[in-house]
């Protein structure tokens, strides 16, 4: 059996892939990568060929959440007609003789991926590591670049009705357009087409529940965890044990507008709880500003092992950090960016395992009263209790359910 996986987007949404992959590969299945090629270097090391999406996106992230380049809505039908044509012509070759193609990511390219899996004639299946990708009564969509919601409209349904009506026109033209070009007709509703009526959730159920009723046959599979053995650098475990736990601030794959800002005040407001800093660099460079040795900049370390010795976890809000996290028992502060990253924020500050920092541009006194609840005694406790709850079969049960697609 050969499988192909593909992913079009950041960390959050490649690392996921690997751990299916792991299982997959464990279970005698010939696994294929799909994505753009800033993680070849990931697939390397864990030994998974790659064919490579288009060009690499961090550039283009950067510039884009750093308004460098134009605005996200400025062109972004165009944009994404070029990023599902791409992921079709990368797909369709990789994916010749597959049996199944799983896909996860930004929209235009799994509808690439679908389009390439209708022309091959295999199945193909979405995921989605969050729910706020998924319509149902129970949330709203998130707003689309250049689309806000009009103001009054709170009902669910009445929101995903217009989040139908602007994939179909931020998104649906060009995907027909390309379908046209591969013999293919045309689709009606762009959302439907892309996650299907049986998507899957890669969310664990209690950090992130799928509620009933609801319109499509969500399957939920758990978050696919990597089995990651990796020990932490020999720095960064001096630096562990030269003092208490510290506080680690990392923004992952979303770069900062005023990153030397950020970590400024991150650095300031984590110091005047007392605590130590440990700074990841991430796709904002982050840096520390000074010499002083209560504070150090990491680069790639294994967050399963690390986030287990800290007091705390700052970052963005990725469905992969808000998950390890919780998974390690630390306490978070969520200082949401765009997308699904509100969503984490409630959802760390409803269960009770950390505090929603009040928009994306933290400051030193924003921060500071955010990290006095994160660093709360209770806040330790109920984040241990939720740890317990947290599922790490997810891969394996995604793994199965790829088996029995095909079968």
């Amino acid at each position: 059996m050969r499988v192909l996986l593909m992913a079009y987007g950041s960390r959050g949404d490649v690392e996921p892939l690997v751990a299916v992959a792991a299982r997959l590969r464990d279970l005698g299945v010939d696994v294929r990568m799909c994505t753009p090629p800033d993680f070849a270097e990931l697939f390397d090391s864990v030994g998974l060929p790659l064919v490579p999406i288009g060009e690499p996106v961090r550039p283009f992230v950067k510039g884009v959440l750093t308004g460098k380049t134009q605005a996200p809505a400025e062109g972004l039908p165009a944009r994404a007609a070029a990023m599902t044509a791409t992921t079709y012509e990368a797909v369709v070759t990789a994916a010749e003789g597959c049996d199944v193609i799983l896909a996860t990511g930004l929209l235009p390219a799994a509808a690439g991926a679908r389009t390439a899996a209708e022309h091959l004639g295999i199945p193909y299946v979405f995921v989605a590591c969050f729910p706020a990708y998924l319509p149902s009564p129970h949330h709203p969509p998130f707003e689309r670049p250049g689309r806000p919601f009009p103001p009054g409209v709170t009902d669910n349904r009445a929101l995903w009705d217009l989040d139908t009506e602007t994939m179909n026109d931020l998104f649906g033209t060009g995907l027909n357009a390309h379908r046209a070009t591969v013999g293919l007709p045309p689709v009606a509703r762009f959302r439907d087409y892309v996650l299907t009526d049986r998507p899957w959730l890669a969310a664990d159920p209690v950090l992130s529940p799928w509620l009933e009723p609801a319109d499509l046959d969500v399957v939920q599979t758990g978050a696919w965890f990597r089995a990651d053995d990796r020990p932490l650098p020999a720095d960064v475990e001096a630096f562990l044990q030269a003092g208490e736990p510290p506080v680690y601030v990392g923004f992952g794959s979303i770069p900062m507008r005023d990153a030397d800002g950020v970590a400024r005040a991150a650095v300031e407001a984590v110091r005047a709880r007392g605590r130590r800093v440990l700074l990841s660099r991430g796709w904002a460079d982050l840096a520390v500003a000074d010499d002083q040795d209560d504070c150090f900049a990491v680069g790639e370390a294994n967050h399963h092992a690390l986030f287990p010795r800290v007091a705390a976890v700052v970052h963005h809000g990725g469905a992969g950090t808000t998950t390890t996290a919780a998974l390690a028992g630390a306490p978070q502060v969520v200082v949401p960016q765009m997308a699904d990253q509100p969503y984490w924020a409630c959802r760390v500050a409803g269960l009770g395992i950390g505090a929603a920092h009040d928009g994306p541009n933290p400051t030193y006194e924003s921060l500071s009263a955010v990290l006095g609840v994160a660093l709360a005694p209770e806040t330790r406790v109920r984040a241990a209790a939720v740890a317990e709850t947290i599922r790490t079969d997810g891969a394996a049960v995604a793994a199965k359910l790829l088996l029995d697609q095909v079968g």
